[in-house]
């Protein structure tokens, strides 16, 4: 499956189906990251149920603190 991966098409394996999966396999799981998916904002708690499909459009932002 391809995806739109902040404005580039990325390729899936078939165990990454949820934002959780993919956070995980890009090495982002539990740090601070914003997602969007098809243009809506998740909360930390939608990932695992939020479910990719074949074009999805998926933006990850890191949150990086600083002064």
């Amino acid at each position: 499956m391809t995806i739109q991966l902040n404005g580039k098409a990325h390729s899936l394996d078939e165990q990454t189906s949820s934002v959780s999966d993919l956070l995980a396999s890009l090495g982002l799981a539990g740090k601070p990251v914003v997602v969007e998916l098809d243009k809506v904002a998740l909360f930390p708690r939608q990932y695992a149920e939020s479910q990719l499909v074949e074009g999805s459009c998926v933006e990850v932002i890191s949150i990086a603190a600083g002064g």
